[in-house]
């Protein structure tokens, strides 16, 4: 039987370097994403190393048409027993001036499509008998660190934690593992905007290893903690971040 992934956010950084983990893992991801180009541009990468993937342009949004989107990676490529949630974005703003919009934008995309994808998917999970994997991507911001400007993607990021372990403990009688990683400061196109402002960088530079971390060091431990390795880990947070929370 083919094990299959869905993938958010897999048309660039953290999802893209998590859906070509796990292809070389031998487990074959969907490709979930807005952009049809940057699906394509993972799946080539994929191909080249000799696996393969399914692209799947599809905007989530705030996850409102979860069911549909479960419906139809089961119709067209068949059913998955992992999702991950790596789809994100970003807007910086002082919290007293954050726009209502942006803030419900946020947290629709990171918090509430997490929670209706996870459903959507956890009950085919658990009507199919065969267990399954869930793993999330935090942040820092998650739980170890407060920065400024970023209030809704804090408060999305520490949200994901509730909703992990909630679900680690729910669905472990139906075989349903449920993790997440707190990412630290990978390069990526979300980091670009603050590599070259100061203070950023030598917030960024704290960390021991000396230097951001890449996507696909986080796609490694993603393909772990969904790997039947990792069978007795579940609402677990792995801190991937160079060393910077000890620093």
């Amino acid at each position: 039987m083919i094990r299959r992934a869905i993938v958010t956010g897999a048309g660039s950084g953290i999802g893209a370097g998590i859906a070509t983990a796990l292809a070389q893992k031998g487990i074959r991801p969907v490709l979930v994403g807005r952009r049809e180009d940057a699906l394509l541009r993972t799946l080539e990468t994929i191909r080249g190393q000799g696996f393969d993937a399914d692209p799947l342009t599809w905007d989530i949004g705030n996850g409102d048409d979860a069911e549909a989107l479960v419906d139809r990676v089961e119709t067209q490529f068949g059913a998955a027993d992992t999702l991950v949630h790596a789809a994100g974005n970003q807007f910086r703003c002082p919290a007293v001036e954050f726009p209502v919009e942006q803030w419900d934008q946020i947290l629709g995309l990171h918090l509430r499509a997490a929670f209706l994808l996870t459903q959507a998917a956890g009950k085919r999970m658990i009507a199919s008998g065969r267990g399954g994997s869930l793993l999330f991507i935090g942040s820092l911001t998650s739980e170890r660190l407060g920065l400024p400007n970023v209030v809704a993607y804090a408060a999305a990021k520490s949200g994901l934690l509730g909703l992990m372990r909630t679900l680690a403990v729910e669905w472990a009688p139906h075989s349903i593992r449920s993790n997440a990683i707190l990412v630290g400061f990978v390069g990526t196109e979300m980091t670009r905007d603050v590599d070259e402002q100061p203070a950023r960088k030598a917030l960024m530079a704290r960390a021991p290893i000396g230097r951001l971390g890449t996507p696909n060091e986080i796609g490694e431990a993603a393909a772990y903690l969904t790997s039947d390795g990792a069978s007795f880990v579940t609402g677990t947070c792995l801190t991937i971040d160079g060393g910077w929370s000890i620093a």
